[in-house]
């Protein structure tokens, strides 16, 4: 693997203490077709992510990113290698087990909000909390997104970075391990953006889930504990921020 020459070890504990890995990945490959149309969208990849870390994932298009998110968080399988959470392979296991872990383990936010329209933010937070193990209230997820004042606003009666931040506190009212973004401020202004960028990091904060970004903007990787630069399916670099720019300090 190609690492930066300031990069940190790959197995290296991003917050210094020593504790073992909650995701690791080993060999990782995914790949589509077989013989010469094979197409590769992950090649023998190695990973570990520390708990609590905020982790960025840069890369252009078709550079492995939603791959490698969509089997961390249980939505995607690998054709050969191995994925693990703490002691839950998410390799060679079945579909139940999967639900189980995506369900009580994982928050998700993609770039489309998927709201259900014919609820209100708050509904639309409730969703999850009536199947999570141990949720917040749902009032209390919206708080930490700064939207207590539009809880029983309709997602057409809302702002698109609002709709995000919805999607942020549904994702985060199970009190989740791992939340998993998914291009959170592809479909957004930039201001707009930040406000998306700063529930998420708060998240990660006062949660203390294991946060993962996919992007394609450079200027992200200013928040990260560490960021991973992808190409050709391969991590091609990993470095270290010596210190976490807050949201609204980001310059894109």
């Amino acid at each position: 693997m190609i690492m930066a020459a300031n990069a940190a070890p790959l197995a290296g504990a991003s917050r210094g203490t020593g504790a073992p890995p909650v995701f690791v990945a080993r060999g990782l490959t995914k790949s589509y077709g077989s013989g010469d149309a094979t197409v590769y969208a992950l090649r023998d990849l190695d990973l570990e992510i520390q708990q609590g870390e905020f982790v960025v994932l840069l890369g252009p298009s078709g550079s492995g990113k939603s791959t490698l998110l969509n089997i961390l968080g249980g939505l995607d399988v690998p054709s050969a290698g191995r994925a693990a959470w703490r002691d839950h392979e998410l390799t060679g296991v079945d579909e139940a087990a999967l639900t189980a872990y995506r369900r009580d383990h994982v928050g998700f936010v993609f770039q489309f909000y998927n709201l259900i329209p014919s609820l209100t933010a708050r509904e639309n937070v409730e969703l999850v909390a009536e199947i999570a193990r141990s949720p917040m209230p749902p009032e209390e997820a919206l708080a930490l997104v700064g939207l207590s004042h539009r809880l029983d606003h309709f997602p057409a009666q809302l702002s698109g970075g609002e709709q995000q931040r919805v999607a942020v506190a549904r994702a985060i009212v199970k009190r989740p391990d791992a939340l998993l973004c998914d291009e959170p401020t592809g479909a957004l202004d930039v201001e707009t953006g930040k406000l998306v960028l700063s529930a998420i990091a708060r998240a990660n904060r006062e949660v203390g889930a294991t946060t993962i970004i996919i992007t394609h903007n450079a200027a992200i990787a200013g928040m990260a504990d560490r960021v991973l630069r992808m190409g050709g399916g391969r991590i091609v670099s990993i470095e270290r921020n010596p210190h976490r720019l807050a949201p609204e300090d980001l310059v894109w």
